[in-house]
């Protein structure tokens, strides 16, 4: 509860510096707490305390990122819900899990068109909270064996399924060091374009 308490604090020190500034469009309140480290009870206080600090100084859009790990997609909608100008944040990789690497190329990019685009349509409603895909990147176990099309094709799909969040999404970082990670570096070397 200290940790919580202090990004609680932060979080409103840093609303109250910057919460007339007109180019502050959201705040997202804490980036992948971890399941089932955080149970979804403090996670539920943490949010409505946070929302509540947020709007003391500003109407920016408040952004609540979903537990990482095994956790409902949607445990977060009765709370959402009940908030104006609420976002749910999820994040989207075909890493980290073993089936990942058994897969070919053009099965990630399937599991994209299919899996991923039917859980984005889960989150994503009509009455509900809007929904953001706040971390993606074209990277994945394939990547010792992909061309420079596989990289492109699963991009183009990332970005065919993903554009379709009702609040956006966000490539993990504009500059790293590991190029696919890099949204700048695969713009300039012809992987992600808009066709």
């Amino acid at each position: 509860m200290v940790t919580t308490g202090i990004s609680l604090v932060l979080c409103f020190l840093w609303t109250y510096k910057y919460a007339k500034n007109p180019s502050l469009y959201a705040v997202e309140l804490i980036n992948d707490p971890l399941s089932p480290g955080v149970s979804l009870d403090i996670m539920t206080k943490y949010y409505r305390a946070g929302f509540n600090a947020v709007r003391k100084h500003s109407t920016a859009y408040v952004i609540m990122s979903n537990q990482l790990g095994p956790a409902d997609p949607k445990e977060l909608f009765p709370l959402a819900s009940g908030f104006t100008r609420s976002v749910i944040d999820v994040h989207y990789y075909n890493l980290y899990s073993d089936s990942f690497k058994q897969m070919s190329v053009q099965q990630n990019i399937d599991f994209v068109n299919t899996y991923r685009s039917a859980q984005l349509s889960q989150v994503t409603t009509s009455n509900g909270p809007l929904t953001f895909v706040g971390e993606c990147a074209a990277e994945w176990d394939q990547h010792r064996r992909a061309t420079k099309l596989d990289y492109q094709n699963f991009a183009k799909a990332q970005l065919q399924v993903y554009e379709r969040a009702s609040f956006g999404w966000a490539y993990w970082t504009l500059k790293n060091v590991h190029n696919h990670w890099s949204l700048e570096w695969m713009i300039n070397n012809g992987y992600i374009y808009k066709s």
